[in-house]
């Protein structure tokens, strides 16, 4: 009978160390299966952890993953109220960038997301810095720290001012990974109120003329202007790629008047719009 006690007894706490396993991967380590991480912030008690799917951020849209880590027992915060303010500085000036509120990621407990819009970096990946203010439990607490942010190969970023003289930022944000179709096009608008402050740019036009420059510049049928969608604050249209290789897509801004902001007809006279993005695959 003693054996058999003993034996029962093993097997329970056998399975009840299971089940509590399983509990803690679910709520911590589970929710950011198939992310990398980038960045951990130590302040104090806590390690703020920065993820996305490259483990690495680059200049255009990163779309970030965030957890705060209890360091005194390793456990995640799940009720946490966060907002950033990413900085980048110059030798005369500091500025900011486009980005998003903080929010909890949808079905995850610990995971909280949002996205920044980086629209330049330095040659050797330096100059950003994030801070990150947070309440815990109504505690508010504040961290900074450098952050490296890598040149995109192609310009999925660009910066201009339109004749309306108003500074601009455009962002593309799909197709992430492209293919020979008509794939969906979402890119972000943004103008500069001022250094710190980058608010939507809405009901506005994009216009798009897909090029090759390798091959002969031609273009491809079914492509589709980028229209502004109020459910989500981006611009969609479509884009047909008829062949792999190096893509130009040629833009205008058009404001709500139909008014040309930037950009120009590709032309056998002009070969590119100054308003522009690129894409290879």
């Amino acid at each position: 009978m003693k054996l058999k006690y003993i034996l029962t007894l093993a097997i329970f706490t056998l399975i009840f160390s299971c089940s509590s396993d399983d509990n803690d991967d679910n709520t911590s380590a589970n929710e950011v299966e198939g992310l990398l991480l980038v960045k951990e912030i130590v302040n104090g008690d806590q390690t703020i952890e920065l993820f996305n799917k490259k483990g690495m951020f680059e200049t255009g849209y990163n779309n970030i993953s965030i957890r705060i880590k209890d360091n005194t027992n390793g456990t995640y915060f799940e009720n946490a109220e966060l907002s950033w303010m990413p900085m980048m500085q110059m030798p005369m000036m500091q500025h900011s960038c486009p980005r998003s509120a903080i929010t909890k990621a949808a079905g995850k407990n610990t995971v909280y997301e949002g996205f920044i819009i980086y629209q330049m970096t330095n040659a050797d990946n330096t100059g950003w810095s994030l801070t990150i203010d947070y309440t815990i439990d109504g505690v508010e607490y504040n961290a900074t720290d450098t952050i490296s942010v890598v040149q995109y190969e192609n310009q999925n970023v660009t910066s201009f001012t339109g004749s309306d003289d108003t500074r601009y930022i455009l962002a593309l944000i799909e197709p992430k990974n492209p293919s020979i179709a008509i794939n969906e096009m979402k890119v972000g608008l943004y103008k500069m109120e001022n250094m710190m402050t980058f608010p939507v740019v809405e009901d506005y036009t994009i216009t798009l003329d897909p090029r090759m420059p390798g091959m002969g510049n031609h273009s491809s049928p079914n492509n589709t202007d980028l229209t502004y969608n109020n459910a989500d604050n981006f611009y969609y249209g479509n884009l047909s790629l008829t062949m792999t290789g190096y893509w130009k897509l040629n833009l205008k801004l058009m404001n709500s008047n139909d008014e040309i902001l930037k950009g120009e007809n590709v032309t056998e006279g002009n070969e590119a719009s100054s308003l522009y993005l690129e894409l290879e695959f």
